[in-house]
């Protein structure tokens, strides 16, 4: 039996953009391409009014969010775990997705 897809909407959506910092630069193959595409993303998201979500992981360590990254004044989450699902980022998540 075929699957329904729904339609994506600002109400139900969210984009995650996970840890795209400065010391992972040399060690992520197409980094550059990936904050490239990045991009693409955010401006979708803005042009569409989805939200979206930005995290560092251990920026004392790791550095911040590569300035190429457009993410404009959005204050990225800081994090020390290894997973996007912080309590801020999920509460974030709730306020925004209804």
């Amino acid at each position: 039996m075929a699957q329904r897809v729904t339609p994506l909407s600002r109400q139900t959506s969210i984009v995650l953009l996970c840890d795209i910092q400065e010391k992972f630069r040399p060690v992520i193959k197409y980094f550059s391409q990936i904050v490239e595409t990045s991009n693409k993303l955010l401006q979708a998201c803005k042009i569409l009014d989805v939200p979206y979500v930005v995290t560092e992981q251990y920026p004392k360590g790791l550095g911040r969010t590569v300035p190429e990254l457009d993410i404009g004044d959005t204050k990225p989450f800081e994090k020390t775990l290894f997973s996007m699902c912080t309590p801020d980022v999920l509460s974030y998540i709730k306020e925004q997705v209804k």
